[in-house]
């Protein structure tokens, strides 16, 4: 008579790793679109004027952004008069000028004459702020500005 032998226990089978690369750049391409970028943290109340003509700008990374306005409430301790953002942190009149050229000094050179400076200013900031601002704008020879603004009634009722 012959003898049963034990099957002999092939343990686990192998996991197919052939999908893994695929799931790997489903992830990567999820994370890609659903990543925002982040942008300013806003340091100042910006309340935007209003305006009836308003266009957009095509090209928003080649725009340089301004804030001006009143610190708000997490940064009172700042004062209570109007203040000038740049990028993260705030700034007197003459670092503007310092801020253009190294912005300008971080873009490609054939892309220089097309920078735009966008002004995001508090509807109530004084207009001598904005008037610096714009002086120290024409001595580094920043001539396209941009005022952003809502779009609406310029009385602010729509």
């Amino acid at each position: 008579m012959s003898k049963f032998k034990k099957k002999k226990d092939g343990g686990v089978p192998a996991v197919n790793t052939a999908a893994l690369p695929d799931i790997v750049f489903m992830l990567l391409f999820f994370f890609m679109v659903a990543t925002v970028m982040r942008q300013n943290t806003l340091m100042i109340e910006n309340n935007l004027p209003f305006a009836d003509q308003v266009e957009k700008l095509d090209k928003k990374d080649l725009v340089m952004y301004i804030y001006a306005g009143k610190p708000s409430q997490n940064y009172k301790q700042f004062g209570t008069e109007a203040k000038i953002q740049l990028n993260d942190k705030f700034a007197d009149v003459n670092e503007i000028a310092a801020f253009i050229s190294a912005e300008r000094a971080s873009k490609r050179e054939e892309l220089v004459p097309f920078l735009t400076t966008a002004l995001k200013v508090d509807k109530d900031a004084n207009m001598g702020l904005i008037g610096d601002i714009k002086q120290e704008l024409r001595k580094v020879n920043a001539l396209k500005i941009n005022y952003t603004t809502k779009k609406g009634s310029v009385f602010g009722r729509d």
